[in-house]
């Protein structure tokens, strides 16, 4: 029992979305129209995304291709611009969490085999804010995303347009940052080694999910059904190597069902539902920013989009909202946690350094959705 006390004290968020799902229960009783307020596509394809780059990760490719860059650089900026570039770029294929996951500690141990801990901080902080942001621009890039673009109905083109101009203003803000940072043109030899997980990598396999990650983007554009890709994930990934099953984020489509009852049953209280979209329409940029400060941007995505019809507003109020506080992105608390288990007596150094960079990357991005 204690040990369910403290899981569900640590995932904060699973924990809430369920205790807000059970007192709506009591105001909407459970009845078949439960069923409808699940968006099963949206959540086998998150599931189906995470089991994949599980695959990948195991395999150790993401640190391969990290390591062919890293190999390359010479001068202190050059290293930063690939540790904070490759959290922005693959964030869009492999969501921003798993992003971070993969490249902070990788980041961690390049910087110190440079010698330059002291670079730890704000380059941890770039490459947290540049997952939150690369991950933006496409469907597969955040959970948020998948869901918002599944509840629209567009085009993948149409959806990435609505967000472009975004992404391309973060990259400049991000280029601004590194060349701001001191002591950037120092000399520096990076080692060709590569970690225990690279030399693990098996060629089939990746071929494997590679083909299953084809399948993905199929479904995603909806030429493919997302139980066909499901069934496919579950069957290879048995046959293949059946613990990366185990490594889903099942936490986070937990997280997803609870909300789903939740902002359902809230949409069927009629002076409830009138009043938050009193609220929400017209302002669901502004709504998606304030409500991901305080419960993250996934649950303000679901939140919302109950009670709106503008999607695209709402997708950019979320994806620049996830900046800002540590919680309005939940992989900023990934990159957090990685740093200050390795340098404990400095994350609250990390915590004010990370807070200015993203109101200032806030405050631009927001004065820019004024300006287009």
């Amino acid at each position: 029992m204690e040990r369910i006390y403290n899981y569900l004290k640590k995932d904060a968020v699973l924990t809430i979305s369920w205790v807000l799902a059970i007192v709506s229960m009591f105001f909407i009783k459970p009845d078949k129209a439960y069923a409808g307020y699940i968006d099963w596509r949206s959540l086998g394809i998150l599931w189906s995304l995470m089991i994949i780059t599980k695959g990948y990760m195991q395999n150790g490719i993401f640190e391969k291709i990290g390591h062919a860059l890293l190999t390359r650089t010479r001068k202190m900026w050059q290293l930063i611009a690939v540790l904070v570039g490759l959290n922005f770029f693959s964030s869009m294929i492999i969501t921003n969490d798993v992003s971070l996951i993969t490249f902070v500690p990788f980041a961690i141990m390049m910087l110190k085999q440079c010698g330059r801990q002291e670079l730890m901080i704000p380059v941890v902080v770039l490459q947290t804010i540049a997952a939150n942001l690369g991950s933006m621009l496409t469907p597969i890039g955040n959970p948020q995303n998948l869901y918002l673009y599944g509840l629209a109905g567009t085009g993948i083109g149409e959806f990435i347009m609505w967000l472009l101009p975004y992404t391309i203003v973060s990259a400049l803000l991000l280029v601004i940052s590194i060349l701001l940072i001191k002591n950037k043109n120092e000399i520096i030899c990076i080692e060709d080694t590569d970690s225990e997980a690279a030399h693990n990598t098996s060629v089939p396999r990746v071929m494997a999910y590679s083909v299953l990650f084809i399948l993905a983007l199929l479904v995603v554009a909806r030429v493919l059904t997302w139980y066909i890709l499901a069934a496919a994930v579950l069957i290879t990934v048995l046959l293949l190597e059946k613990n990366v099953l185990a490594k889903a984020d099942y936490a986070l489509l937990l997280t997803f069902i609870g909300f789903f009852i939740f902002t359902g049953n809230m949409g069927r209280v009629e002076p409830v539902a009138h009043f938050l979209a009193g609220i929400v329409n017209g302002r669901e940029l502004e709504a998606g920013i304030i409500t991901s400060q305080c419960i993250s941007n996934v649950p303000a995505a679901l939140l919302l989009s109950e009670f709106t019809d503008n999607i695209k507003n709402l997708a950019i109020g979320v994806n620049i909202g996830g900046l800002g506080t540590l919680i309005a992105s939940m992989a900023s608390l990934i990159s957090y946690k990685l740093y200050a288990n390795e340098v404990p007596e400095k994350k609250g150094k990390y915590f004010a350094v990370f807070t200015v960079y993203n109101i200032i990357f806030l405050v631009v991005l927001y004065v820019f959705t004024k300006l287009i």
